[in-house]
């Protein structure tokens, strides 16, 4: 029975997470097309959700690396499991409050390898694994991107820059509805993953699948559900980030990042590898920008991103090692991570209330001045 619940609100959990992931990494999809004046930021937003779900499921690949090629699910738990999305979540909420644009990808798998050091040790680590399929990938791809984008806006500019700037914009705005699209179709394809290999990973240690069987059908639709709600729902203070204080982005600009910045994404995701499309897009917004000319890109911005990249694995990490040590402190059944949980969502209920109230109290200001 006390396994059962534990699964019931790992799924919960994981599904919270995938809604965060979208509402997170939001702006990565829909920044470029915003900024440039492409699309209204509804349209954007909306258009990112459907598409979003639909990639989701386009490819299986990064859900079966995330369940096989990370932690030895001999040793997994699913307090293990839980811990490591609470890691992801928190991580997620910190970077989303201060306008980050981290990865929540490494996060989900900081927060796993986390939990599992404290429950089993470095043993029950893929080391091999977390280096050829996440570290590895997580540097080549932003400069990928960057390379890409750069070499796009100039052969862009060789084509057009005689011609007329109003119809070329206009041009280029309508490109990027296309390249925005791809974008989203690529990251809900690549993201939306991971969600579905965390919950398959946890139905093999609860025992209700094999060690080699596929993702079910259910995982799939609700993880797709659960990042497009969050994609419509938006993340905006990371889309400000990445759609103007990086660069201050024209359509050609816009429409070379998002078409690097899916390329590189589909192909990391044919190959399994569960690639963090913040840092690709954030790679392809940069090179976009600096093949123009070095002083376009705000360099201090992306230092502070490139901060909070450095910081999300061993940030996630040591929050899910320590919510794991919190639930081990109730024992090993079920009790922990309920306390947990209920905590979480009484934080989550208490800071909605509180800006509920700060939203009435500037209205009432706003009508006694009047």
């Amino acid at each position: 029975m006390d396994n059962d619940i534990i699964l019931f609100i790992v799924v919960a959990t994981a599904l919270a997470f995938d809604f965060t992931n979208g509402f997170h990494d939001t702006a990565n999809v829909v920044a470029t097309s915003i900024s440039t004046r492409a699309m209204k930021p509804k349209v954007a937003v909306t258009m990112a959700a459907i598409l979003n779900f639909i990639g989701a499921f386009l490819s299986l690949e990064v859900a079966t690396t995330i369940a096989n090629n990370i932690v030895d699910q001999a040793d997994v738990t699913t307090t293990i499991v839980f811990a490591g999305l609470v890691g992801a979540i928190v991580w997620n909420l910190v970077t989303w409050y201060f306008g980050l644009p981290s990865s929540s990808s490494h996060a989900l798998i900081g927060g796993v390898v986390g939990a599992m050091l404290v429950a089993v040790g470095t043993g029950a680590i893929h080391g091999d694994g977390i280096v050829s399929k996440v570290l590895v990938p997580a540097l080549i791809a932003p400069l990928l991107a960057f390379s890409a984008a750069g070499l796009a806006i100039l052969c862009c500019y060789r084509i057009v820059g005689r011609l007329a700037p109003g119809p070329v914009s206009r041009g280029f705005r309508v490109g990027q509805i296309f390249s925005g699209g791809l974008l989203a179709l690529a990251h809900g394809t690549n993201d939306a993953q991971k969600t579905m290999g965390i919950i398959t990973l946890a139905l093999i240690a609860n025992g209700n699948l094999g060690s080699d069987a596929e993702v079910p059908m259910w995982v799939v639709v609700s993880a797709a559900t659960a990042i497009a709600l969050g994609t419509y729902m938006g993340g905006w203070r990371i889309i400000k980030t990445m759609g103007s204080r990086i660069i201050k982005m024209d359509a050609a600009q816009g429409f070379a990042a998002q078409g690097a910045g899916s390329a590189v994404i589909l192909a990391a995701t044919h190959f399994g590898y569960p690639l963090s499309t913040t840092h690709t897009i954030s790679g392809a917004v940069m090179g976009a920008g600096a093949a123009k000319r070095l002083s376009a890109v705000r360099w201090g911005v992306a230092g502070n991103i490139l901060v909070a990249w450095v910081l999300t694995l061993p940030c996630s990490a040591l929050v899910g090692g320590l919510v794991y040590a919190v639930t081990h402190l109730f024992g090993d059944g079920a009790l922990g991570p309920i306390v947990v949980a209920a905590a979480g969502v009484a934080f989550v209920l208490f800071m909605f209330i509180r800006r509920l109230q700060k939203g009435a109290a500037i209205t009432t200001t706003a009508e006694s001045n009047a």
